[in-house]
């Protein structure tokens, strides 16, 4: 067999990791439908909300899709903004804050991770999931971000919705989102009065428990932002400060 010397370190392990995303994505979104299959595609659920967070969010030993990110990324690499697209330090913020949306204020009702407290530990002055935001914006949230402090900010986003997840019922999938819930996203701070931005609570909004789980809280981060972030790494991640 022969060995493509161009494929950068760790090429096989996370393709075999994505290929494992994407086979339990079909499975889960199709046995969590039917009450008889709903616990198996539960835990098929969790195990690919495991595969998109720090390993300690599960306490497991291997190494997640997010963990391999990481690896050997370097400082320099994760600030890259491509000609289309953002850093892969915007894409980490920018999946971890949607998830705390989303499954605190919209599947657990409950309060957000985020707070004054854990923005002043970030470093950055804005609350909002970044997407109307221009490169000369993404430069400072690159150069401003406590990158520690963004890791422990993940890593109790993931531990906050594994509890909501392992807490659903079959009959919660149906539940469609609440006008009020909506409201909480704008007072929280998480969408800005800004067209990029704003058509977000009508995507939410019309949007069941089960449609959330789909995109926010899965696909959303390997589909839409970790390939492209691979992408970046690969091509950029030579030399410079490891993180």
């Amino acid at each position: 067999m022969s060995i493509n010397k161009n494929r950068p370190v760790g090429w096989n392990e996370r393709q075999n990791k994505l290929k494992l995303f994407s086979d339990n994505q079909k499975k889960w979104t199709s046995l969590i439908c039917k009450e008889e299959t709903f616990a198996e595609g539960k835990n098929l659920l969790l195990k690919n909300h495991s595969l998109v967070h720090d390993k300690k969010v599960y306490k497991t030993d291997d190494d997640t899709i997010y963990d391999l990110l990481w690896d050997n990324l370097t400082v320099e690499t994760c600030k890259i903004i491509p000609k289309k697209g953002a850093s892969i330090l915007w894409c980490i913020w920018h999946t971890t804050r949607i998830e705390d949306l989303i499954s605190n204020l919209l599947i657990g009702n409950n309060e957000t991770v985020f707070n004054k407290e854990i923005q002043t530990k970030l470093n950055i002055k804005i609350s909002d999931v970044g997407n109307s935001m221009t490169n000369s914006e993404i430069d400072l949230l690159n150069n401003n971000i406590n990158i520690k402090a963004l890791k422990e900010y993940r890593i109790k986003v993931g531990k906050s919705t594994k509890k909501i997840l392992e807490s659903l019922e079959f009959n919660d999938l149906k539940i469609k989102v609440k006008p009020e819930q909506i409201k909480k996203i704008t007072q929280n701070g998480g969408v800005l009065n800004d067209p990029n931005s704003i058509w977000l609570l009508d995507y939410w909004g019309n949007k069941n428990i089960l449609g959330l789980l789909k995109v926010p809280i899965t696909s959303h981060h390997t589909n839409y932002h970790f390939i492209p972030c691979f992408a970046i790494k690969d091509k950029h991640c030579r030399i410079g400060s490891l993180i």
